[in-house]
């Protein structure tokens, strides 16, 4: 809602992008395991800034813009080098 492109459709403009912190799910905390983006085992508010601060050194304007893409390396284990599943 805060992104206005052809997949977000925008409507919340008093928010910035990278203020935001990472939707944490199962398969988030998955993929963040696995790239050693944090060691934490529970899938709580610190993982989700851990996480978002690995991102903001990527995109530092929106760090969370490709949360939807890669959320799928958390869903299909043969995607993670290291198979921690």
């Amino acid at each position: 809602m805060v992104r206005s492109d052809e997949v977000d459709p925008g409507g919340w403009d008093k928010i910035s992008p990278e203020k935001l912190i990472i939707p944490l799910d199962t398969h988030m905390h998955q993929f963040a395991k696995c790239y050693k983006m944090s060691s934490r085992k529970s899938a709580d508010i610190k993982t989700a800034i851990d996480i978002t601060s690995c991102f903001k050194k990527i995109s530092p304007k929106d760090p969370i813009r490709y949360d939807f893409a890669i959320t799928r390396f958390g869903i299909r284990p043969e995607l993670c080098p290291k198979k921690i599943f």
